[in-house]
């Protein structure tokens, strides 16, 4: 499964392996650092996204989209 993620400065969206949540990644578009929401973080969006075999979003806020 990967997490898809928006850089809070650009915009720009990216794939990452869920190995890279609760950590602090870059930006490939613009080299900004942010944090990727930890794996307790995502349970629900996790759940919702297994159950419905789509793609959720979530904002910086939490809040789960799709």
């Amino acid at each position: 499964m990967q997490i898809r993620t928006k850089c809070p400065k650009c915009g720009h969206i990216s794939q990452l392996a869920l190995d890279r949540a609760d950590r602090r990644v870059r930006c490939t578009n613009c080299r900004v650092m942010f944090k990727v929401p930890s794996v307790v973080e995502l349970e629900r969006p996790l759940n919702v996204a297994k159950n419905a075999g789509g793609t959720v979003f979530v904002d910086e806020d939490g809040k789960v989209y799709g």
